[in-house]
């Protein structure tokens, strides 16, 4: 990957010479030789043979312009662009090839009172300090350790708030303070190395899903700065990596990352430009992979999760089976159904017996085609709730009856009906051998949430998409993941949107009807989602008799661990 990504950079080494530019893309090119120059810095730093090939070729560009005035004498006209030209120098002084008269330009820029001193955000500020350590340039600016405390990197973001650019800072925070991986940073402004890895392996599913290679490039580099090699997530950034990489060695930017207007039409730049940063990215990737000299070490345990969501999820049952009853029932059978399976997670039944009752008696006479549109999932819950009060609706009883009745005629069933199928033999409707048959031995099992739909819990949070964030939230605990980052940082969203009565959401409109609509919907998919989460976390139930008898003729134990449906 390196070898190949290199020697595309060095075939088109010339879109780095600001000379060569045309006069709207001449700062573009000043920050591309700068990262470029600064991936030939480290690799004279991190590897130990001497620099050859497609690399010098490229050292030998950066000093060609960097020798020229028109470009170092811009440090003195424009000090607020300092580490565009002290990244330059920095890198030349890593490959030996040190300059007195650039040195003496960057020492006058950070001696004069305004390059080095005005204000920056941490990250920023810690680029400056890294850079000047490179430069060997003295100064009088406060140390990284007083720093780190300021950054997002040490203050425990929320994953799904964000954005690109908070990501970009996450991961030069640690290239900075880590010096490309050569050293662990100490002291009481350090950070959680745990809580860390934690992070950006969060954040490397989320910019997996998102087809993202400039970010997945960058927080697999953070990774290696932090000496983990022994992690699945990234194994799997490798494997992205290395899937999205262009038989010339090219590796394509995301979606945005050059304004249109700067390609002008002109592809062939535009090919270059959307590419250029990603493939140092991944050329960096593999450097620090094989460098003798990074850091490695054991991956760190992460901080013991601590989140219970018992009382949040018992009040949104409660607000959701009293306000649900004020509403047709018809209409409303899916929220009720969430809210008796909620209440059966909890282990507090009770909560909907109410609710039971009210819907049981006005649903008495309903029509086959009400149980029918909402489905097995939402009715056999319902029913399940029923059954363990022995509370009767007739109109569902023969609903039922009549549904168990055509699926025995059946020989099999879909993968997809298997839990309708398990459903109707825990309503002791259908035999458990019975339903084996039908559905093949296929367990309730849900199947992997995929990566891209992950990928979207940045963009619901943004566009306050509850329901979509509680159904990731609910497959991805389903699936055995209630204690990751993702998870626990999404789960630590919605429950900020809970408000004393219960409900969950900010409609942020005025009309009520329109309200109690939002918050009964939001509140019905957020209950499922915790339902899940509280039941993943708690100590697992025994499986139905259905699901015991269907694993036992598929040769797998019922101990091997139970699904709640």
């Amino acid at each position: 990957m390196e070898s190949q990504a290199v020697a595309w950079l060095a075939a088109r080494r010339d879109r780095i010479d600001p000379a060569q530019a045309a006069p709207d893309r001449v700062l573009f090119a000043r920050k591309a030789l700068l990262e470029t120059a600064f991936l030939v810095g480290l690799r004279a730093r991190l590897a130990p043979a001497p620099l050859d090939g497609d690399y010098a070729a490229l050292l030998d560009t950066i000093q060609d312009i960097a020798a020229r005035p028109s470009y170092r004498e811009l440090i003195a006209r424009d000090e607020a662009a300092l580490l565009l030209y002290a990244g330059t120098y920095a890198a030349l002084r890593l490959c030996g090839r040190e300059d007195p008269e650039f040195r003496t330009l960057i020492q006058q820029s950070v001696s004069g009172g305004y390059a080095a001193v005005f204000e920056r955000i941490p990250y920023r500020q810690l680029d400056l300090l890294h850079t000047l350590e490179l430069c060997g340039i003295a100064h009088t600016l406060p140390s990284m350790a007083e720093v780190l405390p300021f950054t997002l990197l040490h203050n425990s973001p929320n994953v799904l708030k964000l954005a690109d650019r908070d990501i970009y800072a996450l991961t030069h925070t640690i290239f900075y303070a880590t010096d490309f991986g050569l050293r662990r940073p100490s002291g009481p402004g350090s950070f959680d190395r745990g809580a860390a890895v934690e992070l950006l392996e969060a954040l490397l599913v989320l910019t997996r899903g998102q087809g993202n290679a400039d970010l997945v490039g960058e927080l697999l580099c953070c990774l290696l700065c932090l000496g983990v090699r022994d992690s699945e997530e990234a194994h799997t950034a490798w494997e992205f990596l290395l899937s999205v990489q262009e038989a010339d060695g090219r590796v394509n930017g995301p979606q945005g990352v050059v304004h249109p207007g700067l390609t002008d039409g002109d592809e062939d730049y535009g090919h270059w430009a959307t590419g250029y940063h990603t493939t140092i990215v991944a050329a960096l990737a593999a450097l620090l992979d094989r460098s003798p000299r990074v850091l490695r070490e054991a991956r760190p345990a992460a901080p013991a999760p601590r989140q219970d969501v018992t009382r949040p999820l018992r009040r949104a049952v409660e607000w959701l089976a009293a306000t649900v009853r004020q509403h047709d029932p018809a209409r409303w059978l899916p929220a009720a159904a969430a809210a008796v399976h909620a209440a059966d997670a909890l282990g507090e039944p009770d909560l909907t017996r109410t609710l039971l009752l009210d819907y049981s008696a006005r649903l008495a006479e309903a029509d086959a085609a009400v149980w029918q549109e909402h489905g097995m999932e939402v009715v056999g819950t319902f029913a399940s709730g029923l059954r363990a009060h022995g509370i009767t609706c007739d109109s569902l009883d023969a609903f039922l009856a009549s549904t168990a009745a055509a699926v025995d005629l059946l020989d099999t069933v879909p993968a997809q009906a298997a839990p309708s199928v398990l459903r109707l033999a825990d309503l002791g409707l259908l035999s458990p051998r019975r339903a084996t048959a039908l559905t093949g031995g296929a367990t309730t099992a849900p199947p992997a949430t995929p990566e891209a739909a992950t990928g979207d819990l940045p963009g619901a949070w943004k566009h306050y998409h509850l329901g979509k964030i509680a159904g990731i939230v609910r497959d991805l605990a389903r699936e055995g993941k209630a204690n990751h980052r993702l998870t626990r940082d999404a789960v630590a969203f919605l429950l900020a949107q809970q408000s004393p009565c219960g409900a969950f959401g900010r409609p942020a409109c005025d009309d009520p009807d329109e309200r109690e609509q939002a918050l009964l919907s939001w509140t019905q998919s957020t209950s499922t989602a915790l339902a899940a989460v509280h039941t993943a976390v708690a100590p697992a139930p025994p499986p139905t008799t259905a699901e015991a008898t269907a694993r036992a003729e598929a040769g797998t134990p019922a101990e091997a661990g139970s699904r709640v449906s």
